[in-house]
């Protein structure tokens, strides 16, 4: 298992630029080992803030997009061009405007029955990366309650051990939502978790110093088995004082 790397930014435009640096090398690496690049996206704040330096004049010619596939971490049980969608969000800061292969963009259908979007979905990586396959890189954030995709506390989907995709009902929205599993997440090579704002400060410093408490905080459940674990918080999130 992987101890985690910490890395402090002074904001969460530094977080997604740090991101966008590491999601470059990544890239680099694995097209000119295999081909390809796999990479997992995640919804929120943050990362729309990275989708768009990706996607902008500085760094959308630095990646080799027609060798990108994309997949999702989690998505909301909506159409793809609902305002919740992960998937919307995405491709409007991001995939519409570099040169993907559109057969390469994996979304998760969250306008379908969830159990059905899971196991296609499910199936799909299954052909995809085989028995012990993963992503070269994957994007996570953190709730102010500790979860992480759609894996929430207290929730089925923390005790699942076979299948790579599921649907899990979340009680504190009362819906269902379709995520990535732990064990598919731990395959991945390289694991960034994106954190910012002083709200997440308290749990940021429970997850990586306080007891182990998965069912509490489920994104203590994420350690790659052999890939790298990088947390990159504000100052705010990692309980520091700004110098301004």
């Amino acid at each position: 298992m992987s101890e985690p790397r910490i890395k402090v930014l002074a904001d969460a435009d530094g977080i997604a630029r740090a991101a966008a640096d590491l999601i470059v090398e990544a890239a680099r690496d694995a097209i000119d080992a295999r081909g390809a690049f796999t990479l997992g996206l995640s919804g929120g704040s943050t990362p729309r803030t990275l989708y768009r330096l990706l996607a902008g004049d500085e760094y959308r010619n630095r990646i080799d997009w027609p060798h990108v596939e994309i997949f999702f971490g989690d998505e909301r049980c909506v159409p793809p061009d609902h305002s919740d969608s992960n998937y919307r969000m995405a491709n409007e800061e991001l995939l519409s405007k570099v040169p993907l292969d559109p057969a390469h963009i994996h979304r998760m259908r969250g306008e379908i029955d969830p159990q059905e979007a899971a196991k296609e979905y499910g199936l799909m990586l299954k052909r995809r990366f085989g028995d012990d396959g993963g992503l070269d890189l994957l994007l996570l954030g953190m709730g102010d309650d500790g979860h992480t995709a759609s894996l929430f506390p207290g929730t089925p989907a923390l005790s699942e051990t076979k299948h790579r995709c599921v649907a899990n009902f979340v009680p504190k929205f009362n819906t269902w939502r379709i995520t990535l599993t732990v064990p598919f997440i731990n395959r991945a090579g390289e694991i960034l978790v994106l954190a910012s704002g002083a709200s997440k400060a308290n749990v940021v410093q429970q997850v990586l110093e306080g007891e182990d408490k998965p069912g509490q905080y489920p994104i203590q459940l994420i350690s790659p088995a052999s890939g790298k674990l990088i947390w990159l918080l504000d100052l705010a999130t990692a309980g520091m004082a700004s110098d301004e």
